[in-house]
């Protein structure tokens, strides 16, 4: 009954939140808050999942600098937790082929979202040469999720180099932003629990060039696992404290 019940109000908040967004898309498409809005509204969705999102923001990611944000991808509940720390002025980097989801994939596309097709090379490396002409001209920041696929619960698969190469590109930091496990959480239970959803201190990559993409991927990829491992925990005892 529960789950019912949520799946016909996740329903009717989904269509709001569609409502919502074309509203602001065909107001201002592509304006560089645009993102930030409809993040905000899809992550003040988790209470009504019974998701109890605890938020935290690195004092030293709070920039103007534009940056690329780094995020773990874990599962569909990502809409409802990563969104609730998206910044203003931040733009995501999504696959070509969302672009014909019908309603998503338009109101992504007005967003001012970034579509990338990683299927063909030249295609995909001229769309990372105009991100990092965004991000230098429009001050733009740009997130990301670098393992290219959900991990569904298998901590962090391995990260794609392409996020590397803009961040380097750009010269601009990398800030990891990481979501606590979420395979707990279950639509026909009441209390999904707690997600920590946490923006780590920047990671520099001023005077690196494309030699060095290699180590700072797996510097970051290093630093990502273990603090995952770290939140889990965290995220685990907190639940266990609630029972």
């Amino acid at each position: 009954m529960l789950l019912i019940a949520r799946s016909i109000i996740l329903a009717v908040l989904l269509f709001l939140a569609f409502i919502f967004s074309v509203v602001i898309c065909l107001f201002r498409p592509m304006h560089r808050d645009n993102v930030h809005f409809v993040a905000r509204f899809f992550g003040s969705v988790a209470p009504v999942l019974g998701i109890k999102v605890i938020k935290r923001v690195h004092s030293a990611s709070a920039t103007p600098q534009p940056c690329i944000y780094l995020a773990n991808h874990q599962n569909n509940f990502d809409l409802f937790t990563h969104t609730s720390v998206v910044p203003k002025a931040t733009v995501s980097l999504g696959k070509k082929s969302l672009l014909w989801m019908p309603l998503f994939g338009q109101i992504y596309w007005l967003s001012g979202n970034i579509l990338i097709d990683r299927k063909n090379r030249h295609s995909a490396f001229d769309t990372m040469a105009k991100t990092v002409d965004k991000m230098k001209n429009k001050l733009l920041s740009v997130w990301i999720f670098p393992e290219g696929t959900r991990s569904r619960g298998r901590g962090l698969l391995p990260f794609k180099v392409g996020a590397f190469h803009t961040a380097i590109a750009a010269q601009a930091p990398i800030v990891p932003v990481l979501a606590s496990c979420q395979n707990h959480i279950n639509l026909n239970r009441w209390n999904n629990g707690v997600v920590i959803v946490e923006m780590m201190a920047p990671v520099a990559t001023a005077g690196l060039d494309k030699n060095d993409v290699k180590a700072l991927n797996a510097k970051v990829h290093q630093l990502m696992s273990a603090r995952l491992v770290e939140l889990n925990k965290e995220a685990q005892a907190l639940m266990l404290q609630a029972q």
